[in-house]
C-alpha cells in the first residue's frame, strides 16, 4: 500500500483546511485508516481513525473540529476546522493492513496569524 497525503498549507487561527490522503495497492486490504501529526520538538500523535465499517475515533484535541472520513476508493480525509495555532505539525496518514502498517508522506500544515 502506498500513500500520499497532500492539501497542507498556511492557514489563519480559526480556518479551515482539508487533506487528502491518496492510497494505491492493495486498498482492498486496508482495515482502518489514521490520521498523526507531530509538531515541532514533539512526538508524533494520533489525531483520528476511520475503520473498515466507517466508525470513527477522535483525540479529544480535535473532537468537535476535525471530520475524518474515507471514500470508496479509499482516499482518506480530514476536515480541519476552527483550526488553532497549536495545530500546527506536519500531518501523516497511516494505513492498517493485517498487522503492518503503511505510513504517507507528510503535509505541513501551519495555523498562524
Amino acid at each position: 500500500v502506498q500513500l500520499q497525503a497532500s492539501g497542507g498549507g498556511l492557514v489563519q487561527p480559526g480556518g479551515s483546511l482539508r487533506l487528502s490522503c491518496a492510497a494505491s495497492g492493495r486498498i482492498f486490504s486496508i482495515n482502518a485508516m489514521d490520521w498523526y501529526r507531530q509538531a515541532p520538538g514533539k512526538q508524533r500523535e494520533l489525531v483520528a481513525t476511520i475503520v473498515r465499517g466507517g466508525t470513527t475515533n477522535y483525540a479529544d484535541f480535535v473532537k468537535g473540529r476535525f471530520v475524518v472520513s474515507r471514500d470508496a476508493k479509499n482516499t482518506l480525509y480530514l476536515q480541519m476546522n476552527s483550526l488553532k495555532p497549536e495545530d500546527t505539525a506536519v500531518y501523516y496518514c497511516k494505513a492498517r493492513v493485517g498487522g503492518t502498517d503503511y505510513w504517507g508522506t507528510g503535509t505541513l500544515v501551519t495555523v498562524s496569524s
